[in-house]
């Protein structure tokens, strides 16, 4: 893991360097701004890397804050053990809002379709109020999805985890206003100005260890609604679904319940960055089912999420 924080004084000037360069500001600011900041980390690409650079931000000094994972329960093993692997390494301190928990108690009941995607709500904004965090870091990138191309880098939150695009500040100049009243908070989003492009870029640069399930390997998966789906508790394969053995990998991850993967040999990370240059769509829109719900899917953010 020493490779997080090599050449942390190395003078860098092109596009990588100065996006690198903003996230660094933007979380300096928000934990210089805020009292009680937390980031949320899946153990996907994106918060890997926003992880990195908040590390690279606070160098040599530790991590100034917690993470936080919303388990859906229904994550990819590999995802989990990476994740718990990296905490223990770095000795970050990480809280797990388990989906589950949630459902035993009554308080969110079990979906029909299997997904627990949208359950990851009560249970993010239940942890928020409990521990009283009042920024939320989150690895979100404008190209991903045109809900989150509306987005501020600091976005705020009502008292109900409700985003009203009516009250979010201007930012001009990189000025980031964070004022809130008692009960609300804000989410941020550092890697705002990113593409997925410039995350594998920056993987590559900084030698960031991701789980290699975003690496082409040998898979069991089904086909449904124009996706390769793996199998699993959670509803899959279904009368009419088979089986298949194919060579695959991931470009994002989350709910494996609606996250599918896409054929591929790309086992390198040159040949990674060779495959996303060429793709004209977005990963969440080639590989997220929960996406196509509706062109607005990701507007549950006005609820809560995102």
């Amino acid at each position: 893991m020493t490779a997080i924080l090599t050449a942390v004084s190395t003078v860098e000037t092109d596009h990588l360097a100065a996006l690198e360069s903003e996230a660094v500001h933007i979380i300096r600011e928000v934990v210089a701004e805020f009292d009680r900041p937390v980031l949320l980390f899946s153990g996907g690409k994106d918060s890997a890397v926003l992880l990195h650079v908040a590390l690279r931000a606070f160098y040599p000094a530790p991590l100034p804050f917690p993470l936080l994972h919303v388990d859906t329960g229904h994550n990819f093993p590999e995802v989990i053990a990476y994740r718990d692997r990296l905490v223990a390494d770095l000795g970050l301190r990480l809280h797990v809002a388990a989906v589950q928990d949630w459902i035993d108690d009554g308080r969110l009941t079990e979906r029909p379709d299997g997904t627990r995607n949208p359950l990851q709500t009560v249970p993010l904004l239940d942890t928020i109020t409990e521990h009283r965090f009042d920024a939320v870091f989150g690895g979100a990138r404008r190209d991903e999805d045109r809900a989150r191309a509306k987005e501020r880098i600091v976005s705020l939150r009502d008292a109900f985890g409700g985003w009203d695009p009516r009250r979010q500040r201007p930012e001009l100049w990189s000025l980031y206003n964070g004022r809130h009243t008692a009960g609300e908070h804000v989410r941020v989003f550092p890697l705002s100005n990113w593409t997925e492009l410039d995350v594998w870029h920056y993987i590559a640069r900084r030698d960031v260890p991701i789980p290699g399930i975003y690496y082409a390997h040998e898979r069991e998966v089904f086909a449904r609604d124009g996706m390769w789906l793996t199998a699993g508790e959670w509803g899959g394969p279904r009368r009419g679904e088979q089986l298949l053995t194919k060579s695959v990998r991931y470009r994002t991850v989350g709910d494996a319940s609606c996250t599918g993967a896409v054929e591929s040999t790309a086992a390198t990370l040159a040949e990674v960055l060779a495959e996303v240059a060429a793709s004209r769509i977005t990963e969440r829109g080639a590989t997220r089912a929960d996406d196509r719900l509706s062109e607005a899917a990701m507007e549950r953010k006005r609820e809560g999420y995102f």
